[in-house]
C-alpha cells in the first residue's frame, strides 16, 4: 500500500527511478500576485514537473477552484509525463499539496504521496535544487478511473446543518470564520454556515517553518477538543475547497473514510442570498 505521507529522504533516494514523479503544484490566491510557476523556477526538486492548479480547475464554474472533468485531468497529467503507473509524489511552498492529492484520489489514482513539510523541509535538509523550467519528460498515458462520490452540492450541506446526519467543520482562519475579516473574494459575504465547526487548517500542521502535518494522535485529539466525532461523517469546507483536503488527508490517515468535500465551499455560500450565514456578531 502506497504511504501517503513520505519524507525527502525517501523522495531523494527515487528520483533517478522514472516511474516516481516529484509534482510541484505550488499556488497562490490571485489578489497575492505572486506567480507558482515562477516560484518554481526559481528552485525545485531535481527531476520535479509543475501543475498549476487553474489549469485542472473547472474554469466554465462561477466558483473558483472547482474540480475538473476526468477528461482535463487525464490531458494535464500525461503531458507531465505522468501515467496511470506513476508514483506521484506532490509536494509545494504553501498549502496545495493535499488538494492535488484529493485530486488524484478522486480520479482513482492510488499512487500517490504527499511530501511532509514540502519545499521548506527539502531546503532545510540541504537536498539537491534545480532551477529553470520542468525538464521534459517523456509522455505517458494518464488514464482517470471513475470519478469517487465525494463531492457534495451546497443542497446537501444545508440538508446536513438541519438534520445533523453529518458534521460540516470549516477550516478557514477564525478570522473568516468568524466574519471578522474580509472573505477575499469580491461579491462573497462574511460569515460562516449556521452549526459548523471551525478548525482552522494551521492548526493541521506543525508550527515550524516546515509546516508538516501534524501527527495522528494529535488530529484526533483536535477533532475531540472541538467537538467532533470521528466516527460520524464529516463534510470538510474551506474558502474555496482547497485547503478541505487538508482535513480530508488526516481522516484517511486514520482510517475515517466517511467525508465528503463541499467544492464550492465559502466562495459559493458566501454569494447565495438563499443560503444561510451568520458571523460572530449573530
Amino acid at each position: 500500500m502506497t504511504d501517503p505521507l513520505v519524507d525527502p529522504a525517501w523522495l531523494a533516494a527515487r528520483l533517478d527511478d522514472p516511474l516516481v514523479v516529484p509534482l510541484d503544484c505550488t499556488w497562490y490566491v490571485p489578489e497575492m500576485g505572486i506567480s507558482g510557476r515562477a516560484r518554481f523556477e526559481e528552485g525545485h526538486v531535481p527531476g520535479a514537473v509543475y501543475v498549476d492548479l487553474d489549469e485542472i480547475s473547472d474554469s466554465a464554474s462561477p466558483y473558483v477552484n472547482m474540480m475538473c472533468t476526468s477528461e482535463t485531468f487525464e490531458r494535464v497529467m500525461s503531458a507531465l509525463g505522468i501515467g496511470s503507473d506513476t508514483h506521484v509524489v506532490v509536494y509545494n511552498a504553501n498549502y496545495v499539496s493535499a488538494r492535488l492529492w484529493w485530486m488524484f484520489r478522486h480520479f482513482g489514482h492510488e499512487e500517490v504521496s504527499i511530501l511532509d513539510g514540502g519545499w521548506a523541509r527539502w531546503l532545510a535538509e540541504s537536498r539537491p535544487v534545480e532551477t529553470g523550467p520542468a525538464r521534459p519528460r517523456p509522455l505517458r498515458r494518464f488514464v482517470a478511473g471513475k470519478p469517487r462520490s465525494d463531492i457534495v452540492t451546497a443542497d446537501t450541506v444545508l440538508n446536513a446543518l438541519r438534520s445533523g446526519d453529518a458534521q460540516v467543520v470549516d477550516v478557514r482562519p477564525a478570522g473568516k470564520f468568524d466574519g471578522t475579516e474580509p472573505t477575499g473574494y469580491p461579491g462573497v459575504l462574511p460569515g460562516h454556515m449556521p452549526g459548523a465547526v471551525n478548525i482552522p487548517w494551521a492548526e493541521l500542521f506543525t508550527a515550524d517553518a516546515e509546516r508538516r502535518f501534524i501527527a495522528p494522535e494529535r488530529f484526533e485529539a483536535l477533532l475531540a477538543e472541538r467537538g467532533v466525532d470521528a466516527d460520524r461523517p464529516i463534510i470538510a469546507t474551506c474558502g474555496s475547497g482547497v485547503t478541505a483536503a487538508i482535513l480530508a488527508f488526516h481522516l484517511e490517515r486514520i482510517g475515517r473514510h466517511g467525508w465528503h468535500i463541499y467544492d464550492g465551499s465559502w466562495h459559493e455560500w458566501g454569494q447565495r442570498d438563499d443560503l444561510p450565514k451568520e458571523t460572530s456578531n449573530g
